[in-house]
């Protein structure tokens, strides 16, 4: 039934990330240029809805184009090695005054309770400090960055006692030494240590970019630190390109579960990413986010539902809670995000050297990305494992599609025994086989 509040339907369908994201630690990067752009307002809006939504936050903001304005106001030139400036002790005041300008600024719309503002209600409290040691990037190639460094350590209990306590953490790109210095460093980097310290559930990176494209410029939904590394190779060095992924590609390796690359542009990345099955950007995972597995008990539901509209359409024969559940080491799934999309089974019969391949499904939102190949791939490398010699099929719609996959078309004779006699000759399913060599 069509609902009048579209919105309604959505909440429904975020409920179960809702749940999922209570209670855990996200480590939010948020560049410099989608502050100086203006999306400070509505980013922070977001801030405040997850922290009403139980997640607990540490929030990381970088100041590059702010200070180059500073800089070049200043008439200040900095030396540039890789993409990086060198934070001599003119660079340093002018990135130590807008980190603290731009902090402050933060912690005001962070504050704001008016009852007219997205925030009315919202007691929110932000803690920042000296949260992060540094130390210095020290002479590179016959270079002294001087004030430029990089994270020494993070100081995790002091956060996680913070987001106990149920503040958010504000981290500036800024790092204080034990003799007392200050120092310059990226944003990213930052993040990157924070989320791996905190042992955060999620590290999300809002960049200029809506995430990673393939040769013909589709959006990767999803690479794991491998896949990631060769672009990380070809990018330039200190581009935002390069920061995020060796951010993302050191994280993931780290124990970070998931890093999201999303587009600070896009005012619904934040909420759409965290709160939708699919997303909108670029996650890097050590772990697959859709993974071919064996089923067990626990997706007796989610077949149930997956199979459910395919049998009302007469394409497969309905198969009940009971027999899924006696049958349940013949089948294999595809999982994504903990919603099964695809199945497949293989049944074996006895005294007989030949087996079924059945039940193959995908989930009509997910379909042309060869889930189906890969389900009947695996199935077929499960069979020769068990000395198949053949696999059979009956099907009354896709005869063609296991055609295209070496099947050939076959009488009843050369079904087992078992089978021939359970034949349903009123749904005149086609029979298929294919020899396993």
């Amino acid at each position: 039934m069509d609902t009048r509040f579209p919105f309604v339907d959505w909440f429904r369908n975020a409920s179960p990330y809702i749940n999922a994201h209570r209670g855990r630690t996200f480590v939010v990067l948020i560049e410099g240029d989608a502050l100086a752009a203006g999306r400070g307002e509505q980013l922070v809006q977001d801030l405040a809805l997850l922290h009403t939504l139980g997640v607990r936050l540490v929030v990381v903001f970088g100041v590059r184009p702010q200070v180059q304005s500073a800089l070049t106001e200043a008439g200040i030139e900095p030396i540039r090695v890789e993409g990086r400036w060198v934070a001599d002790r003119a660079v340093m005041a002018q990135v130590e005054r807008v980190a603290s300008h731009q902090r402050l600024w933060l912690e005001a719309r962070l504050s704001l309770a008016l009852p007219n503002s997205p925030l009315h209600g919202v007691e929110l409290s932000v803690v920042s400090g000296n949260l992060v040691t540094a130390k210095p990037f020290g002479v590179r190639e016959g270079v002294d960055f001087d004030h430029s460094g990089e994270v020494r350590r993070v100081r995790a209990a002091a956060i996680e006692e913070l987001l106990a306590q149920g503040s958010l953490v504000l981290l500036p790109p800024l790092g204080f030494s034990s003799t007392g210095e200050v120092f310059d460093l990226d944003a990213a980097d930052v993040a990157h240590h924070a989320a791996v310290a905190l042992k955060a559930d999620k590290l999300i990176l809002l960049g200029d970019s809506e995430g990673l494209e393939d040769e013909q410029g589709a959006l990767l939904r999803q690479l794991t630190p491998a896949e990631a590394e060769p672009r990380l190779a070809r990018a330039e060095p200190g581009s935002e390109l390069a920061r995020h992924l060796s951010a993302a590609c050191a994280a993931a390796r780290h124990g970070v579960a998931r890093t999201h690359l999303l587009c600070w542009r896009d005012p619904d990345a934040l909420l759409g990413e965290l709160f939708t099955r699919d997303g909108v950007g670029t996650m890097i995972t050590e772990h697959r986010y859709e993974q071919l597995r064996s089923a067990t008990l626990s997706d007796i539901g989610g077949l149930l539902e997956l199979l459910e509209p395919l049998e009302r359409r007469g394409m497969l024969v309905a198969r009940s809670r009971e027999r899924l559940e006696h049958e349940i080491d013949d089948y294999l799934v595809i999982e994504r995000d903990g919603m099964v999309i695809g199945c497949a089974a293989l049944h074996g019969f006895a005294d007989s050297a030949i087996g079924e391949l059945a039940c193959v499904a995908v989930h009509e939102n997910y379909r042309g990305g060869e889930r189906g190949e890969r389900l009947a791939g695996a199935i077929e490398q499960r069979a020769r494992k068990l000395n198949f010699t053949a696999l059979f099929v009956l099907t009354t719609h896709t005869a063609h599609w296991f055609v295209e996959r070496g099947f050939q078309p076959a009488s009843l004779e050369a079904l087992p025994p078992l089978k021939r006699d359970a034949y349903n000759h009123a749904r005149k399913s086609r029979v298929l086989i294919k020899t396993l060599g």
